[in-house]
C-alpha cells in the first residue's frame, strides 16, 4: 500500500482497491438475495398446500356423509316396506 500524501487528491489514487473482496461481497449479497426469494416462494407453495389439503378433507367428508345419507335412506325404505 502507498502512503497517502498529506497535500490532498483523490483517496482512489493513493488507497488500493481490493476488487477479489468486492467481488465476493456482491456474491454474497446476490446469495442472500436469493436465499430469501426461495424462502419467500417455498412459503406460498406451503400455504397453497395447506388450502389444498383443506379442500380435499371437505370432498372426502363430502362423500362420506353422502355415502352415510344413501345408507341410511335404504334403511329407512328397508324399514317400511
Amino acid at each position: 500500500m502507498t502512503a497517502r500524501r498529506s497535500e490532498g487528491g483523490s483517496r482512489f489514487v493513493y488507497d488500493s482497491f481490493d476488487a477479489a473482496a468486492a467481488r465476493i461481497e456482491a456474491n454474497e449479497r446476490v446469495a442472500n438475495e436469493r436465499w430469501a426469494a426461495l424462502e419467500y416462494r417455498l412459503g406460498l407453495i406451503e400455504a397453497t398446500l395447506e388450502r389444498l389439503e383443506k379442500r380435499i378433507w371437505v370432498g372426502v367428508y363430502g362423500v362420506a356423509a353422502f355415502m352415510l345419507a344413501q345408507m341410511a335412506e335404504t334403511v329407512i325404505r328397508a324399514g317400511m316396506r
